[in-house]
Order: structure tokens, then C-alpha cells, then sequence
């Protein structure tokens, strides 16, 4: 085992990867991050071959003994078949204090096509990998202590999740995850969840999932009570998102100021830095091709965006660095690698393929219609708008959605709080009076950058301050579950 101090963070991991392992949620494509396919001109559709299914209903394996080891706490997995080909795979765990009344968190990661086990089990689950990656230990932080905790992969291709990959948008993605839902309420096993808020949490290309899922759940909840669609409404009462992907036309230029100035030191050199202004303000550059995208453009504009922009800007201005947690190398081993523990418990969690890190057939879908590039800060703002709590945060170690394109996001968004927030200054946010990060609250809005946080927050300790794995994003997570918003303890 390597032990690892990176002398520019605050940060200590212990981490070790299978060699050769591709680590991370933004598949690299032809040397590119974030890159586009040229096979990706249409949605694809790939189908495996068939499993036996149960169409509108569950096939569950209760009380594995994976992960959670709590006495007394129940688990669930397996799958909500949506269709005889479309299946999504999941794992529940009953909070450890409290079940039958507490709130109900989804967890998604994002990709597009990335598993949430990366969540389960890197970051805020039952459960954390250990940095030999072949087992687990148990979370005192995990988000099911105060919260019942539905982690899902999806959409079908991701992860454990198999079938006909057909979803190329973040509209449709949430259309899924909503049939899911209604599937996995309908349960015996789960019904009793149907009168718990709901909390959508997510990160990464979440900025797009996020707020797509949160107004998709909302206008089915106004469909149901006008009679014309039915189901069970979800009492969606909170939104999170974790160094998200929402509005490329406001982000994207904090690459270009991260890679000059952060915490860590300049990425890259001045040329560099020079080349990338360029192809993002020149008359056909990054800018240009986003504007358009969002202005009603085609898919094949849009994902030419994702192209060009990831070519020119996104990819060249990490130079030598871990795009998830730049004060590392080119390549950081941590978090740990969960593969083989995954196939080590596949049959015990009921799983029916092997697990994949990210599904290129997913990944291609999307690039294909430009998701990546259409804004989801509308949805955003509606949401915030129609008072749910939403709280953003961001590890300002991370490259790939960094902090300075997130905050540039915040001063730009328009809704009931906007202006308010916009107006805050940073406050030092604690956790047991050690300092965890600044912080801005306004009304049902809050925002946490996190000091020495790499892009997956609740994988990171302040070991500088003494905070421990997980701590100060289980403090954010309980008092952002609570409805209040973010105070220093």
C-alpha cells in the first residue's frame, strides 16, 4: 500500500487502483474528457440478451448483509422492471434511526452512464471501500443514519442496471426514474414510503439530473391531482447537488480561470491558458456554439458544443493533474477502485450482470443529442421557486465541475433568492468548530464550497483540521434534510 500526503491540500488519502483501472464519471473519449464519438450521430439502442423479468413490478433479495452490518437494519436490492428489456437495479437501506419515520434520499451519480455504487460505496453509503479495494467497512457517516437511503442506477445500461438503452436526455432519463419509483412505492415492501418527503441527491452530470428529475416529479404531482395522469405523488421536498454540471454557458469559462488561479496552483501554462480563451470567445468558438445550442439548436448542433468545447477547453487545461482532485497526479488512485468488491457480492445483492464503471452505450446516447450542453438553470430556478430546499455544494480541489464555474452559475441565476444570495457575503462554515469550508445561505438556497475536497465531497477528510471522512458533507446532508439551512456548529 502507497500512502499519499499531497503537501498543497489538506487532504490525506490512502489510495491504491487495480493497474490500468479508468477511474472516474466522465468517460474519456479518444484522449478527450467529456469528448464526442463520431459513430454518435443518432440514439443507439442496445439490448443484452434477455433476463427474466416481472414488467411493473420488483425482484428483491432482502437482507443481504452487504454493506450494512447495523443490527437490526433492513436492506433491500434488485430491480424495478420497467418493461420486459428495461430493468434498473437498486439498493435500499432503512435508516439506522427512526425508519418508519423518516424521510427517503435518492442517490444518483451521473456520467451520463456512471453507476451510483460509486456513491453507495466511495462516498456516503452504509459502507466504505477500503484503499485495497477488496473490502468494506462500516460508515459512521453514511446518509441512512437520520434518512431511509434508495441508491439507483440508472438510467438502464448503467451499472447493475440492464436492458434496452434507449435514453438520451435528461427528460428522459427522469421519465424512467419515475416509472421506477412508482414501481418500487407499489411494493409491499416499500409502500409505507409513500407518505415520506422526498429528497433527490445527486452529483456531476447531476447538475443535469438534479433539476431535471425535481421538475419532472412536480409536474407529475400537478398531473396526478388534475386527474390526467395517475400514480402516487412524491413528496419532494429537497434538491442536492455535488459539484454538478447545470449551465455550460456560465461554467465553462471557469475552467479557463480555475486552470489560472485556485487553491492549488496553476495548471497549466500561459499559452495554454491563452489558446482556450480563444476557442471560447472567438466568433465560431465555445461560446458561439453554446448560445446556439441553447437558442433551439438540433441535437447535432448541441453535441458539436460538447465536442469543440471539450476538445479545446475542458480537456488541454487539467495539463498533468487528477481531474476529480488536482493537487494529485495525472491519474489519482483515490478513491479506491470498487470493482472487484462489486463482483465479489454481485450474487449476493442479486445483481444479474457484471458491473460496469459507466456504460458507453449511455454515454454515446446523450453526446448524440447534445444533453451535455442544454441548460438545466431554468429547471433550477423553477425549483428553487416552487421552495424546495435545495443546497449545492463543491469540493474546491475538483477540476472537472470546479467551484469557480459553479459560483459563476450563482451569479447569474434569477429566481425569488437570486438576489439575495447574490448580495451574501462567504461566511467560515464549521463542523464541532473546526473549518470546513465558506458558506452562503438565502432563503430555501444554500451553497457550500468545501475546503480540500476532491470532486465525490463526502470521500474527503480535513485531516488538516481534523475533520474526518465524510464528516462535513454528513453535517451539510443532516441539516439540509432537516429543511434549515447551512450553520456552522
Amino acid at each position: 500500500m502507497r500512502f499519499f500526503t499531497w503537501t498543497a491540500s489538506t487532504f490525506v488519502a490512502l489510495p491504491v487502483v487495480l493497474a490500468g483501472q479508468r477511474k472516474g464519471q466522465f468517460p474519456v473519449v479518444d484522449g478527450v474528457i467529456g469528448g464526442v464519438r463520431n459513430n454518435t450521430a443518432q440514439l443507439k439502442e442496445a439490448t443484452l440478451s434477455p433476463l427474466a423479468t416481472t414488467p411493473g413490478k420488483l425482484r428483491v433479495t432482502e437482507n443481504s448483509g452487504i454493506c450494512e452490518t447495523t443490527k437490526g437494519v433492513y436492506q433491500a436490492s434488485g430491480y424495478g422492471d420497467l418493461t420486459s428489456s428495461k430493468s434498473i437495479f437498486f439498493w435500499y437501506f432503512d435508516a439506522r434511526n427512526n425508519a418508519s419515520t423518516a424521510p427517503l434520499s435518492l442517490w444518483f451519480n451521473g456520467g451520463p452512464g456512471s453507476s451510483s455504487m460509486y456513491g453507495l460505496v466511495q462516498e456516503l453509503g452504509p459502507c466504505r471501500i477500503t484503499n485495497n479495494s477488496k473490502s468494506v467497512t462500516l460508515n459512521d457517516f453514511s446518509w441512512n443514519v437520520n434518512s431511509n437511503l434508495l441508491v439507483i442506477d440508472q438510467p438502464v445500461g448503467a451499472g447493475f442496471s440492464h436492458g434496452t438503452t434507449s435514453v438520451g436526455t435528461s427528460q428522459a432519463a427522469a421519465a424512467d426514474v419515475w416509472s421506477f419509483l412508482q414501481i418500487f412505492l407499489a411494493d409491499s415492501r416499500f409502500s409505507r414510503l409513500t407518505t415520506a418527503d422526498v429528497a433527490i441527491w445527486t452529483e456531476s452530470y447531476g447538475g443535469h439530473y438534479g433539476p431535471a428529475f425535481a421538475t419532472y416529479f412536480l409536474s407529475q404531482n400537478s398531473a396526478i391531482a388534475a386527474g390526467t395522469v395517475s400514480g402516487v405523488k412524491l413528496n419532494l421536498k429537497t434538491l442536492g447537488i455535488g459539484n454538478g454540471l447545470t449551465d455550460a454557458i456560465s461554467q465553462y469559462p471557469g475552467y479557463i480561470s480555475y486552470a489560472t488561479s485556485n487553491p492549488y496552483g496553476a495548471l497549466v501554462s500561459t499559452s495554454t491558458i491563452n489558446r482556450a480563451s480563444s476557442a471560447w470567445s472567438s466568433s465560431s468558438g465555445c461560446k458561439a456554439q453554446i448560445t446556439a445550442c441553447n437558442n433551439g439548436g438540433s441535437n447535432s448542433v448541441c453535441s458539436a458544443a460538447q465536442s469543440y468545447c471539450n476538445n479545446n477547453i475542458l480537456s488541454p487545461l487539467v495539463g498533468n493533474h487528477d481531474i476529480y482532485y488536482v493537487p494529485a497526479g495525472s491519474d489519482d488512485p483515490y478513491p479506491a477502485d470498487i470493482t472487484s468488491w462489486l463482483a465479489s457480492v454481485r450474487s449476493a445483492i442479486g445483481a444479474e450482470v457484471s458491473w460496469a464503471e459507466s456504460s458507453d452505450a449511455v454515454y454515446n446516447n446523450f453526446a448524440s443529442t447534445g444533453d451535455w450542453m442544454r441548460s438545466q438553470l431554468p429547471n433550477l430556478n423553477t425549483i428553487i421557486n416552487a421552495g424546495i430546499r435545495v443546497t449545492l455544494y463543491n469540493g474546491d480541489a475538483d477540476f472537472i465541475v470546479n467551484y469557480q464555474g459553479v459560483e459563476d452559475m450563482l451569479a447569474v441565476m434569477s429566481n425569488q433568492i437570486s438576489t439575495t444570495f447574490q448580495s451574501q457575503a462567504f461566511a467560515t462554515y464549521t463542523v464541532n468548530g473546526k473549518k470546513a469550508g465558506l458558506v452562503k445561505n438565502a432563503g430555501n438556497f444554500s451553497y457550500l464550497r468545501v475546503s480540500g475536497a476532491g470532486h465525490e465531497v463526502p470521500a474527503y477528510q480535513n485531516a488538516q483540521t481534523g475533520l474526518k471522512t465524510g464528516e462535513a458533507a454528513f453535517q451539510m446532508f443532516t441539516q439540509t434534510m432537516a429543511g434549515g439551512q447551512l450553520i456552522s456548529t
